[in-house]
């Protein structure tokens, strides 16, 4: 446990999480494995009063939702991946009776909120998992609904969940489209037409999409001449492209302008190539506090950079944030350094993302 200190709200988590234990023991089995397997922790003594204070106001009820869980993930995985924190409740989220690769965690403090979304994107065996926030009113939400499925019957008695994940995407709609996930950041269209070579593909019906600032998220959507192409793809699912496993879904146009719609797609060059790495400047984001510019060097160890070249971000009062932008020689230096994306440093798995000089430039005038 990474802190030790009474919140007004880690009682009423714990609280939940044992009232959630007698709705489940009330209703189903399905919440719980076997007598005795249940991952509901028993609330330990409470602590002495905080040094910490939330300025008079109530701190938030501390949650976390988890997406991309592999489908056969138990409570003791979840545990096992926020090692070092309180895990009071695990909500796994199910729709129609099958798992659909998300959960709730319910945390023993508000504060390890921040610790568990630094765990964002890492991985539990070969599935990146994504951490976001959430809220007491999603959590209860999810509870009431898993309670009103479980009532009609226990999926995971029905569906054994170790095969739901394949059946899901075996009884998927297909209408021509597929959305792949897991892209290396430094993938182009042409990538992903040598991914499914048995195809035939052009370059504009692939569509790689971008965040709100213009940088690749590592997801595309394809669109094939059938529903029967896109089915067969299918067949490439968790196949790699270069170093990267990647995940595929059956999808829509309608799921395409949403993505659309919330960030765009990547920016072209004047020859209408995909710019992936528009400048020779990438930011890395997770780096272990402690890290100085040699050990950036080091991890960049198989390309030229000088000390200059590095600039490790602080915030406005002085502390590292764990981020920082390394000017390449060229940008042809950065396409190839992204291949150390979520290569570790230490014991922190590093994301690196195309930037710029101008964002460079204006990190720095925040003071970070």
């Amino acid at each position: 446990m990474f802190y030790r200190g009474k919140y007004v709200d880690s009682s009423d988590a714990r609280e939940m999480g044992l009232k959630r234990q007698r709705v489940m023991d009330q209703s189903s089995s399905y919440f719980g494995g076997p007598p005795g397997s249940s991952y509901m922790y028993s609330p330990p003594p409470l602590p002495t009063a905080p040094a910490y204070s939330y300025l008079g106001q109530p701190p938030p009820f501390p949650v976390v939702r988890l997406r991309g869980l592999p489908f056969d993930c138990t409570d003791a995985d979840i545990a096992d991946f926020f090692h070092g924190l309180d895990i009071i409740d695990v909500l796994f989220v199910h729709k129609g009776g099958k798992f659909t690769g998300e959960a709730y965690a319910v945390l023993g403090y508000p504060l390890q909120v921040d610790f568990a979304l630094q765990r964002n994107r890492q991985n539990i065996g070969r599935r990146y998992v994504e951490v976001f926030r959430s809220r007491k009113d999603e959590y209860y939400k999810a509870i009431a609904n898993e309670v009103s499925d479980a009532r009609g019957g226990s999926p995971r008695r029905a569906v054994p969940r170790a095969r739901s994940f394949d059946e899901v995407k075996d009884l998927a709609e297909h209408t021509g489209f597929l959305r792949l996930r897991g892209l290396p950041f430094s993938a182009s269209k042409e990538d992903i037409i040598d991914f499914f070579k048995d195809f035939v593909l052009s370059e504009e019906k692939i569509s790689i999409t971008a965040t709100s600032d213009g940088r690749p998220t590592g997801e595309a959507y394809v669109e094939f001449a059938s529903p029967e192409d896109s089915r067969a793809a299918m067949s490439r699912d968790r196949m790699t492209l270069g170093s990267r496993y990647i995940e595929l879904f059956a999808s829509s146009c309608e799921e395409l302008d949403e993505a659309i719609a919330r960030g765009g797609l990547l920016p072209k060059s004047a020859d209408g190539k995909d710019l992936t790495v528009p400048t020779g400047v990438l930011r890395m984001r997770g780096l272990p506090f402690s890290a100085g510019k040699d050990d950036v060097m080091e991890f960049f160890k198989d390309l030229v950079l000088s000390e200059d070249s590095i600039h490790i971000t602080n915030n406005f009062e002085g502390r590292p944030t764990g981020e920082a932008f390394v000017e390449f020689a060229n940008p042809e230096d950065a396409k190839a350094a992204l291949a150390k994306d979520r290569m570790t440093l230490g014991s922190r798995y590093i994301e690196l993302f195309p930037s710029s000089l101008e964002e460079l430039n204006e990190s720095a005038s925040r003071g970070r």
